[in-house]
């Protein structure tokens, strides 16, 4: 089965991807000052152009992204959203997500503009000390999350806690 990309709307549903590669599916849309559907951070293992304003990148299971999704119309900003996700394995269970197929775990959702800004700002602070945002513990996107949703200040990701984490990771591995 295929979809024709010039006869879907961009509110249709995705277009038809090869579930049998294990991988998780990721639409991006970018109409300027309309619609901005990004990934900001994540490993991409394929991508898939669509047309100039869509494209569909593809995820390998366990590696993570940032989807972030940005919408206006003539009064305003209608949607701003951040989700971090987990790309499941066949077979584990998920949560839908528009434009991710098949869904993912849902580590981090935020929404309004003001709010997905602090996790930006979170991202780049990751960033800034010279780790990879898709490599850090999926708990600490848990916990960015927690802490926003109780109006507290997230607590910073260092490079102790990640060597920490690499570490656990190694040994549960």
């Amino acid at each position: 089965m295929t979809d024709s990309a010039a006869s879907r709307g961009h509110g249709d549903p995705m277009p038809y991807v090869n579930n049998a590669d294990n991988l998780t599916h990721v639409e991006l849309i970018w109409v300027a000052k309309k619609i901005e559907y990004w990934i900001r951070f994540g490993r991409e293992v394929h991508e898939q152009v669509l047309d100039r304003s869509r494209s569909v990148l593809a995820f390998r299971p366990d590696s993570i992204f940032a989807f972030v999704r940005w919408a206006a119309n003539d009064f305003g900003t209608v949607i701003s959203r951040i989700d971090i996700v987990r790309a499941v394995a066949p077979g584990e269970p998920y949560q839908t997500l528009p434009f991710v197929r098949p869904g993912g775990d849902i580590l981090l959702k935020i929404e309004g503009w003001a709010k997905v800004e602090r996790v930006l700002r979170h991202i780049d602070a990751i960033e800034a000390v010279g780790i990879e945002a898709c490599d850090v513990a999926p708990d600490h996107w848990r916990h960015v999350a927690n802490r926003m949703l109780a109006h507290q200040e997230p607590l910073a990701y260092t490079s102790a806690r990640h060597n920490a984490w690499l570490k656990r990771r190694e040994i549960e591995g």
